[in-house]
């Protein structure tokens, strides 16, 4: 099956399409959002005694490639896939390769430690979910780990966000219990999970960390899954 090309569409104009009153208040720009999830992927690593610059993290629908660069200068490796040729196009410097079908990634098995999928399953049909945990879990070597980050459906700002967004025409999003469902069909066993982006970049800067004691909690607009092969 061939991905949807809707975001060739969108390339050009992606973070002016992003836009919304809502979200522009919540933070300045569009880099909060990639910085934040570094600091949630890179204090997950340091929890867990995971040695990054030895290890290979795979971005799949990695868009431009901006959170890659965030970790460019930490993992021992960092490549990316996306099914959009024009997105592909602006990666600069970082390793990606053009991802012809949805559930198929274009990569050897076992070829990777670290495999995050971000704002991606909500673009995926249904049928389609299951097949492409799948494929991650294949290249995936023995001990490696998934991470599933998703828009938070019981977040009401999230929802409005989302359903005025223009690259979200196509949206289905998807509870952290559904996540972790995939992963477990997928093969994986579940290690944690976590909401995140409950404090606007302002606050975060001064008092990032009281975010940590409220990450069980449905509270935040987006959550991170983590799942282990």
């Amino acid at each position: 099956m061939e991905p949807k090309a809707e975001f060739d569409n969108y390339a050009e104009h992606y973070d002016e399409l992003l836009r919304d009153p809502v979200r522009d208040g919540f933070a300045q720009d569009s880099e909060f959002f990639h910085r934040r999830k570094w600091i949630l992927i890179a204090d997950f690593l340091q929890r867990k005694a995971l040695p990054a610059g030895k290890l290979g993290w795979l971005d799949v629908g990695c868009g431009k490639g901006e959170l890659l660069r965030y970790g460019a200068t930490h993992f021992g490796r960092v490549a990316g896939c996306d099914p959009s040729k024009e997105m592909v196009r602006n990666t600069g410097n970082v390793e990606v390769v053009l991802q012809e079908s949805a559930d198929v990634l274009p990569f050897s098995d076992a070829s990777f430690d670290f495999v995050t999928a971000v704002c991606v399953y909500h673009h995926v049909e249904e049928a389609y979910r299951g097949p492409l945990t799948r494929d991650i879990h294949r290249v995936l070597r023995p001990g490696g780990i998934f991470c599933m980050i998703e828009h938070n459906p019981f977040n009401p700002a999230t929802r409005l966000i989302v359903s005025r967004s223009p690259v979200d025409v196509d949206a289905h999003l998807l509870s952290s219990r559904r996540a972790r469902r995939y992963a477990e069909r997928g093969g994986f066993r579940p290690v944690e999970s976590q909401y995140f982006l409950c404090l606007p970049e302002k606050f975060f800067d001064r008092i990032g960390r009281l975010e940590w004691f409220s990450r069980k909690l449905p509270l935040g607009g987006q959550y991170a899954m983590f799942g282990q092969k």
